[in-house]
């Protein structure tokens, strides 16, 4: 029967109930703590990757993408966003038959997606481990052509025509930015690699992009041996600051600075090391890193990867950036307790994995909120989590939203399971939170003590 459907809304811990006339029905049974819904669309029992907005002449457009399952390929999924309350799907664009189509970035009006082996199992109680293994020197003949990155115009942003294909000579991209300008930067495999290495690419023909430079670490040829034993691994997305001069990259087991003047040299300025607990897998140990620029402090995430806490706590924690040279740690974040009234004493005991995935990465697209105080994660089994980061030495657990339990098993990146997976999110410069999870992309508003104080528009 899949989820019940009703206009009019069941509400708890704080949050009222809320009448919207909208074409698709809000589910029912959600639970909040200072947000409330105003939208919401389903994703056709698919599992659905990362988001990314445009805003043109007056109406506004998301774009996420579907993973491949079976016989049905991966699409590119364009959604009418311009009436919040309204989300239509519009357009849905087939991608490869052997190779996820997932990443999404945008910038202007070129869009680029990304294609690769699955990286994400829907058995969750191994961690994935092929990028363990080093990648041919030469490309075998049975390597996917789907793989790489796809270059879309999207100058009609409802009709994307794709301009190029840009292979890797591996088994594809990850997590890849493009902030406008020259260059795009990838989470991408490489030939003579293990793991994912920074490649940088001139895409200002974007019908003929050229790799320009790349930056890998210490572990990742053949022969190079860590005294640690980890497996460095760039997950991405890369962090360009304001003078296009740096990059900050979370990159296993590092969060790193890179000085890109010379951009087919990048060139390590200063690092901080995870060790363990918080450095033990390949790739998702650190996952995201969001600046603030005008701070000089960074968020910085890891990805929980075995379901019900069967691993170390994954890594979230405030980051000291003044000294370029030398980072430091300077909190990490207390871990979110479910609601009142659920059936579980701490959110391992609920099915699918517990930790931080992504945050609002897409901060260079002029139409997406930059961060400010207040950061909001997609947390996996405990949905949304919202935290007051005013005092980097303090972060501090300040509202949720957790989406109603399916009556059936749903895809996500936790695998088929009976509960609710928060997976994605994107905030846009009129105030709308969109939170993809396994049963759609809701539309969300901070409520009560947090209304009014999430927006900071692009400059």
């Amino acid at each position: 029967m899949g989820r019940i459907f009703k206009a009019a809304l069941l509400a708890a811990t704080c949050a009222l109930p809320v009448s919207v006339a909208n074409a698709e029905p809000i589910p029912q049974g959600w639970k909040a703590q200072n947000m409330e819904p105003i939208g919401f669309i389903g994703i056709e029992n698919r599992y659905a990757y990362k988001l990314t907005i445009k805003q043109d002449k007056g109406k506004w457009y998301l774009y996420t993408s579907y993973a491949r399952e079976g016989d049905k390929p991966g699409e590119l999924v364009v959604i009418d966003i311009t009436d919040p309350k309204n989300p239509t799907r519009i357009k849905e664009i087939d991608g490869p038959a052997d190779n996820d189509d997932g990443q999404v970035s945008l910038h202007g009006n070129l869009l680029i997606t990304s294609m690769a082996k699955a990286l994400t199992t829907y058995d969750t109680t191994h961690a994935i481990n092929f990028m363990s293994e080093y990648q041919p020197e030469t490309p075998p003949a049975t390597k996917s052509p789907n793989e790489g990155i796809k270059l879309w115009d999207v100058s009609d942003p409802a009709n994307p025509k794709e301009l190029s294909h840009w292979e890797t000579g591996a088994f594809g991209t990850h997590r890849n930015t493009y902030p406008g300008g020259k260059y795009a930067f990838l989470s991408a495999s490489a030939p003579g690699y293990r793991g994912m290495i920074l490649v940088i690419l001139d895409v200002s023909d974007p019908k003929h992009p050229k790799k320009v430079g790349q930056y890998a670490q210490f572990g990742q040829k053949p022969g190079e041996e860590r005294d640690d034993h980890l497996i460095p691994s760039f997950h991405g997305p890369a962090m360009l600051s304001p003078d296009g001069k740096s990059l900050i990259v979370g990159f296993t087991p590092n969060v790193v600075n890179l000085d890109i003047t010379d951009i087919a040299h990048p060139k390590e300025i200063g690092k901080v090391q995870m060790i363990g607990p918080f450095a033990y897998n390949v790739m998702q140990s650190v996952h995201t890193v969001i600046p603030y620029w005008d701070k000089n402090i960074l968020y910085v995430s890891g990805e929980p990867k075995l379901a019900n806490c069967k691993e170390p706590l994954p890594l979230m924690a405030m980051i000291d950036n003044s000294d370029k040279t030398k980072p430091m740690m300077i909190s990490v974040f207390p871990p979110p307790r479910p609601p009142a009234g659920s059936p579980w004493k701490n959110f391992c005991e609920k099915p699918g994995r517990f930790g931080p995935h992504n945050v609002n990465t897409e901060i260079h697209n002029v139409d997406v909120a930059q961060d400010n105080n207040i950061l909001h994660v997609a947390y996996f089994n405990a949905g949304m989590q919202v935290y007051d980061i005013s005092d980097p030495r303090l972060p501090t657990n300040v509202g949720y939203f957790q989406p109603p339990e399916p009556d059936h098993p749903e895809r996500s990146q936790s695998g088929m399971l009976a509960t609710s997976i928060s997976q994605e999110t994107l905030t846009d410069t009129r105030g709308n939170i969109f939170l993809l999870e396994s049963g759609g992309i809701w539309v969300l508003h901070d409520s009560g003590a947090l209304a009014g104080k999430t927006l900071t528009p692009w400059k």
